[in-house]
């Protein structure tokens, strides 16, 4: 998908702010949704979503969106480092299909890094079990 391509109110996130699909929910209020990557690259894999839609990237969000989704991303991110203890923690975001974004509604990807693990590639992670996804979560949520 172009960089610049109208946003899809039919993509998957959309689908799971609106609850038509299922997702691992580790924290919501009224501007942001954070769930569990169901493709982890690694363990504690999280995202961080505006629920408004319209932004397919960073690059056509609001100011005013943005600073929502940034203060959520490093709340959940602060969460996940008090709860998972990993050695490191990377965030990433892709804009446009040729730098790697595969769904096109912004969002922000929480990734525990532990030392001697690999991280898996973006487009090479296996789905994972809900169960584990479930742990995970509350354990993420418990450190809110």
């Amino acid at each position: 998908m172009s960089l610049h391509a109208a946003y899809d109110p039919d993509n998957i996130f959309a689908k799971i702010i609106r609850g038509e699909m299922p997702c691992v929910k580790v924290y919501e209020d009224d501007d942001i949704l954070s769930f569990m990557d169901i493709f982890p690259q690694t363990e504690g894999h999280c995202l961080v979503i505006p629920k408004a839609a319209g932004a397919t990237n960073l690059l056509d969000a609001p100011a005013e969106m943005l600073g929502t989704v940034i203060a959520g991303t490093q709340r959940i991110a602060r969460a996940v480092a008090a709860s998972l203890k990993p050695d490191g923690v990377r965030i990433a975001q892709f804009n446009g299909a040729p730098a790697g974004q595969t769904v096109y509604h912004l969002h922000f990807h929480i990734l525990p890094v532990y030392e001697g693990r690999a991280v898996a590639a973006h487009e090479n992670a296996g789905p994972a079990a809900t169960g584990e996804l479930k742990a995970l979560a509350e354990k993420i949520r418990a450190a809110l």
